[in-house]
């Protein structure tokens, strides 16, 4: 009897399309992913023998590897076809030990989509396991182990077990902290817009904005200017100064990558990061198509290039000039450029088959795979497409020595957009009536309005990948699993798809900014990135990474575990008395900061909200303002007697009213405070100063 080949893969359903390829000789099994890892009770690092860890076989895998050896010892040849990057390289070297695996008998395959001819090509290329690529993962999953079980201990010391604190996600943490810092200190700066209702000699309307004066352009700050420039032109003629007519092409995006997937299934799906990459697993993977079998719909998940393959263009040009013609075509050869930073593994995010197009097959997906599956086909077969062209007509239009502008456009060819239309490509055609030069326009109206400057943005999933992905830190298999992390540990919450710092957050990130700012950073994070990139090039040992890392990261811990044991953090007893067993309840810190304990847990387990008294009256029906909690953990002033009083501020109320608009005054700022207007369209704002006492 011939012997078959044998080749292992990570999952059940990558091992279901591949022996759709594979003929009879050949025998596929699955892993389940790892099969070795550090050990979960202890470091698992001999940091004393050159940082040498000491990998386990990951409980409950022990059935699986006494099949597989099984497997093994009947095969002819081993093929370990795990993901193509560190991580799948890493589990296929652990393979390699668990299994005893002689390296004449075994090989490595590895293949950026499972089609029928990229999975026969990668047998016929198969080679040596890469250990630069295993390196480059051991060096990570070490380096963050250490910063894991060094830091982690001193967040139990100081606030409650169970937190956790590592190298990205302490990064990430810091930006969102950051970022609100930057909202609560945020100043409004008022600025004024001024636009003109005109007409032409047909009656044919056009809306023209304030530009400024002696076309030099002028930021309008105040009334009394917005007036001035008003009264001014009301009473002059609006005449054409100018009218150019010109094209505009709008080129399509490139296909994506896995940071751009993440971020565009975030903004037109809602799809979290972690949704995103589950399904856009089971689509790299494979689904069963009806009458066709199981497929891998796309090419490899987990990229940072937006380079795509000679074959796929040629696929995708065949498919555009047939279904949609030969004008829609894209033939420039134009190539995207990928980033500096990339490492450039693996192709672009593609459909495996242009011809599959997401009506075809969703009969065979789900809703949740349909849409993720239109959105990757759509944005790959229109970055092969031609630009749209827009006809575009500006205008400058002057009133004595001021300023006007307008400009319009209208689609004449819509090319990619075609194909893809998303919310950002969306524009809507102005029209521009005919105008001459020197013409004189009717005034219908001008009208002038206040606006104030906004703060910078919470982060979204997508904005924070977006900035993760510019700084350099982290890379496409980490955005995930870091935002799932500083979420679930109740470190900032999520609501109308922004984040927000909770109070634990705000905690843990303090402690960490003051004792180990030197490493949680983003300048350190993005060179040890780089160093990680370095080591997979093979330019470093794994090793050199954390021999240059230890010794200052050591010393910081010494330096905070003195600080933090200084200033241990004891229950703070209340007057309120535990219902159950009589004893005065303590404030306790939990998943979203403080909550009142009973001090006999466990053998009482009594617990309640607590409820810090804010120090001022409400101002809708004057009882007490307590700081509250929202059920996700985010902090907010309401009052004592609600549901009575609705009264909610997410700002701490003065207890006074605005001397402009009557609404109630608030205080914001971690730096300065000032007191400001809850209106925000008032835009009353001064700072307190230090003896100002608000009941």
């Amino acid at each position: 009897m011939t012997k078959k080949n044998l080749v292992i893969v990570e999952s059940p359903a990558k091992a279901k399309t591949l022996k759709k390829f594979l003929g009879s000789n050949y025998k596929i099994e699955a892993s389940m992913g790892h099969v070795r890892d550090l050990p979960k009770s202890e470091m698992g690092i001999n940091i004393e023998d050159d940082f040498e860890p000491r990998y386990i076989t990951i409980r409950g895998k022990g059935e699986l590897l006494a099949k597989l050896r099984k497997e093994v010892k009947s095969a002819n040849k081993v093929y370990l076809a795990t993901d193509p990057d560190r991580e799948g390289e890493a589990i296929s070297w652990h393979l390699l030990y668990a299994l005893k695996l002689d390296e004449e008998k075994a090989s490595r395959i590895t293949f950026n989509e499972i089609t029928k001819n990229a999975v026969k090509k990668s047998i016929k290329e198969a080679r040596e396991i890469d250990m630069n690529l295993v390196n480059a993962q051991q060096a990570r999953r070490t380096l963050d182990r250490i910063v894991g079980y060094k830091m982690s201990p001193l967040l139990w010391k100081k606030v409650k077990k169970g937190l956790s604190a590592g190298r990205v996600q302490s990064t990430a943490l810091k930006l969102i902290c950051d970022r609100e810092d930057e909202i609560e200190n945020f100043v409004p700066k008022e600025y004024w817009t001024i636009q003109a209702i005109l007409k032409n000699s047909e009656d044919k309307k056009i809306k023209a904005k304030f530009y400024g004066e002696n076309n030099k352009k002028i930021d309008i700050l105040s009334k009394e200017e917005t007036d001035k420039i008003i009264d001014f032109v009301k009473n002059n003629d609006f005449i054409v100064e100018d009218v150019k007519k010109g094209q505009r092409l709008k080129n399509p995006q490139p296909p994506f990558t896995t940071s751009t997937l993440q971020q565009e299934a975030s903004k037109l799906l809602n799809y979290s990061a972690q949704k995103t990459m589950s399904i856009a697993q089971q689509l790299y993977e494979g689904i069963d198509i009806k009458g066709e079998g199981t497929i891998g719909l796309v090419s490899y998940i987990r990229t940072d290039s937006v380079r795509i393959s000679e074959e796929a263009v040629a696929d995708a040009k065949e498919f555009i000039t047939e279904n949609f013609g030969y004008a829609y075509l894209n033939n420039t050869g134009k190539k995207f450029k990928t980033k500096g930073r990339s490492q450039d593994a693996h192709e672009a995010i593609r459909p495996t088959y242009s011809s599959k197009t997401p009506e075809s097959i969703k009969d065979s997906l789900s809703r949740e795979q349909y849409k993720l599956y239109k959105l990757i086909w759509e944005r790959f077969i229109a970055s092969q497409m031609n630009p749209a062209v827009y006809i575009t007509v500006s205008v400058k239009i002057k009133s004595g020595n001021y300023n006007f502008r307008s400009s319009g456009s209208i689609l004449e060819f819509d090319g990619y957009l075609k194909v893809y239309k998303k919310n950002e490509e969306k524009e809507d055609d102005i029209t521009i009536p005919e105008l001459e030069k020197d013409e004189v326009l009717q005034q219908d109206n001008v009208d002038g309005e206040q606006h104030f400057t906004q703060p910078p943005p919470r982060y979204t999933e997508a904005l924070l990948i977006k900035t993760l992905e510019e700084i350099g830190v982290g890379r496409p298999s980490t955005y995930a699993p870091t935002i799932y992390t500083i979420t679930t540990r109740g470190y900032v919450t999520k609501e109308n798809k922004v984040f927000y710092t909770t109070e634990l957050g705000e905690i843990v990130n303090n402690i960490i900014k003051n004792n180990f700012e030197d490493i949680i950073n983003v300048d350190f994070t993005a060179r040890m990135e780089k160093r990680l990139d370095e080591v997979e090039e093979g330019n470093i040992e794994w090793k050199d990474v954390l021999r240059q890392f230890y010794p200052n990261f050591n010393k910081m811990i010494e330096i905070a575990e003195e600080k933090i044991a200084a200033v241990e953090i004891k229950d703070e007893e209340t007057d309120i008395i535990c219902e159950n067993c009589g004893a005065n309840m303590v404030i306790k810190y939990g998943r979203y900061g403080k909550f009142l304990g009973c001090p006999n847990f466990p053998d009482c387990t009594n617990t309640k909200p607590f409820y810090e008294d804010a120090k001022v009256k409400c101002p809708d029906c004057g009882g007490k303002v307590y700081i509250k909690k929202t059920k996700k953990g985010r902090k907010y002033y309401g009052c004592e007697n609600n549901p009575e009083c609705q009264f909610i501020s997410w700002n701490k109320p003065t207890g006074e009213k605005c001397p402009q608009c009557g609404s109630y005054l608030v205080e914001k700022g971690t730096k300065k405070i000032r007191i400001t207007c809850s209106n925000t369209e008032c835009g009353y704002s001064i700072e307190k100063k230090e003896n100002d006492e608000l009941d």
